[in-house]
């Protein structure tokens, strides 16, 4: 049987998510026994759209059996799918829902299909997060992912679903890494009104972007540095060794777990061609709130209680 051959796009590495997703697509190469290749678009969607037809318009004996890719912006290259199709290569889009699946899955024998978190129960899980750590509410800063990004978009529409009424929002946005978010946030306190602001907790779609505005609180002047920094951030993705890890130390005071799906795209596609079963179109990845709601209420109302005593005392 000829050995399976995979390219994974992935919009950057410079991201911990991202980082992640390549670790993921290898360790599950290994054990499938496949062949993998990734190639990373540097936030660029022009970049990744020529990346993506380099392998497709190749000579027919080194293309790859299936392409995976994220997509950077706001478009899942339809023309270029389409493209991978007529040349018998399958075709996976991952965290973005892409309207043209059903169409190419009909008119195609290749695996077609989707993989992605649940981007609105993220934002869901997020406005939650922000009701237990402001419980009389307040004023946050939310960093936004790119405007043409769907799971930006979706996060924030999730997170002013569950969002109290009393927490008021003002947002900024960044392209998902720290030093996007640290550019980002640093161009906004430089901003005369920024010093003026009153904000209580600092929500980021992103754990990378979470860190990166931390960092540009922390260089700010000594006296007001010390009034940013003892506000609560939050973020998402929530790996094992940045964000879950950022949780523990209180760098973050919660974040949104977020599996990586790389993984779980090669076994479905491996399955797929060596048995020639059809996966389904597409498929929902549930997140996780790190702390738990109840533990971080819990958390936030211990605190509370612990500064009322202090503060009583004598």
């Amino acid at each position: 049987m000829k050995k399976l051959s995979f390219l994974v796009s992935l919009t950057n590495n410079d991201n911990d998510y991202q980082q992640e997703q390549a670790a993921a697509a290898e360790k599950a190469a290994r054990r499938l026994g496949v062949d993998l290749q990734i190639v990373h678009a540097s936030n660029d969607a022009v970049t990744q759209s020529q990346q993506l037809l380099h392998y497709i318009q190749g000579a027919a004996a080194s293309r790859p059996d299936a392409i995976i890719f994220e997509p950077c912006g706001g478009t899942a290259f339809p023309q270029v799918a389409r493209a991978a199709v007529a040349a018998d290569i399958g075709w996976v889009v991952l965290n973005y829902d892409a309207d043209y699946l059903r169409e190419l899955r009909d008119s195609s024998q290749v695996p077609v299909f989707s993989i992605s978190s649940d981007h609105e129960e993220v934002g869901k899980i997020q406005g939650k997060q922000f009701a237990a750590l402001l419980p009389q509410g307040g004023s946050m800063l939310y960093i936004e992912g790119p405007a043409n990004s769907t799971a930006a978009q979706r996060r924030t529409a999730g997170m002013n679903l569950t969002k109290p009424a009393n927490i008021q929002v003002k947002t900024i946005r960044a392209n998902w890494t720290e030093e996007g978010a640290h550019r980002a946030m640093s161009s906004w306190l430089r901003l005369r009104t920024s010093q003026q602001t009153i904000i209580d907790l600092v929500g980021a779609q992103d754990d990378s972007m979470a860190a990166g505005a931390r960092k540009a609180f922390s260089e700010i002047a000594e006296g007001e540095r010390e009034r940013w920094m003892k506000i609560p951030f939050t973020g998402c993705d929530g790996l094992p060794k940045t964000g879950q890890s950022w949780v523990r130390g209180g760098m973050l005071a919660a974040t949104v777990y977020i599996r990586p799906n790389t993984d779980l795209a090669l076994e479905m596609l491996t399955e797929a061609i060596r048995t020639g079963a059809r996966p389904q179109e597409r498929k929902l990845i549930i997140p996780e709130s790190i702390p738990s709601i109840d533990d971080l209420t819990t958390r936030v109302a211990q605190g509370s209680a612990q500064k009322r005593s202090f503060a009583a005392r004598p």
